[in-house]
């Protein structure tokens, strides 16, 4: 199929079950209000991404996300400060985020953590703001989210340092079979993105074959990472599908076991009730 530039993709086949997208930016996808949150969510709901994590990147993105989540119940929130971010992180950030955190539909902090592969922000002002997010997270007693690109040795010794919370997750996970095996080992959940359908992501697809289906996610970080073969393209939460049926696939594992683990982990982790119905009037 030949789309043209800016197009979304095709709604896939629908999962036989209903499931998770762990991960998404709604308002980067083009959700200014209730009324665009819906259209989105109802177009995942169509092909079984019941419920969606939208995250923050920055404190305005992380009122706006505590905000969509009470517009709709398929949707809750992750809210932070994204590392590229910390250059100025200081006494205003930490209260609006602190309040933010008790929030019921907010269920995991982040994305926080590190981020080497650009230098919008120094090192030491992300370590020390990686640091003050695994405080919160263990203080609301919620999941700590994280972000990690090219900083893995980093994630794990401050992890260690500080004393992770008891739930952790690795967004959009980026390591090889090794780092997962240690990941996997200190019990923290890898949540993958459409980068491990990547033809050339053979690092990534040998460290998704070897996670136990209960520290397993799936996510979107839409609208970026479409999964293949729409690489490059708009990304939305119902590409979910696309992704999980490429992991079912990787793994020798049936696509309706696999959404069943993955929403069965994301209730864990985030706390979310079990799949029933929904009214996303909001009311």
């Amino acid at each position: 199929m030949t789309l043209r530039k800016g197009e979304r993709p095709p709604l896939p086949e629908p999962l036989p079950v209903p499931t998770v997208d762990a991960h998404t930016h709604l308002d980067a996808c083009g959700a200014k209000d209730a009324a665009g949150v819906a259209t989105i969510v109802d177009r995942a709901e169509s092909v079984g991404i019941a419920r969606v994590i939208t995250v923050a990147d920055d404190l305005d993105a992380a009122i706006w996300a505590a905000d969509a989540s009470e517009w709709d119940d398929r949707v809750f929130a992750a809210t932070a400060v994204h590392p590229t971010r910390t250059s100025k992180f200081g006494d205003e950030e930490k209260a609006v985020l602190e309040q933010l955190a008790t929030r019921p539909r907010v269920v995991a902090i982040g994305e926080t953590g590190l981020d080497y592969y650009w230098d919008y922000s120094p090192s030491e002002a992300q370590r020390e703001a990686f640091r003050w997010h695994i405080d919160l997270a263990k203080r609301a007693g919620k999941p700590l989210m994280i972000h990690d690109r090219d900083a893995h040795d980093d994630i794990m010794r401050i992890l260690h340092e500080q004393g992770a919370p008891d739930r952790v997750v690795f967004h959009c996970f980026s390591g090889d079979a090794e780092f997962a095996r240690k990941c996997v080992d200190a019990g923290y959940v890898l949540s993958f993105a459409g980068a491990v359908t990547f033809r050339n992501a053979k690092d990534l697809q040998a460290a998704a074959q070897l996670v136990p289906q209960d520290q397993l996610l799936v996510e979107t970080d839409a609208p970026f990472l479409t999964p293949h073969p729409f690489r490059g393209r708009p990304n939305e939460p119902y590409c979910a599908v696309y992704t999980l049926r490429d992991l079912a696939e990787l793994r020798g594992e049936d696509v309706g076991d696999l959404a069943c683990a993955v929403r069965a982990t994301a209730e864990r982790v985030f706390s979310l009730p079990s799949v029933t119905s929904h009214d996303s009037s909001g009311e």
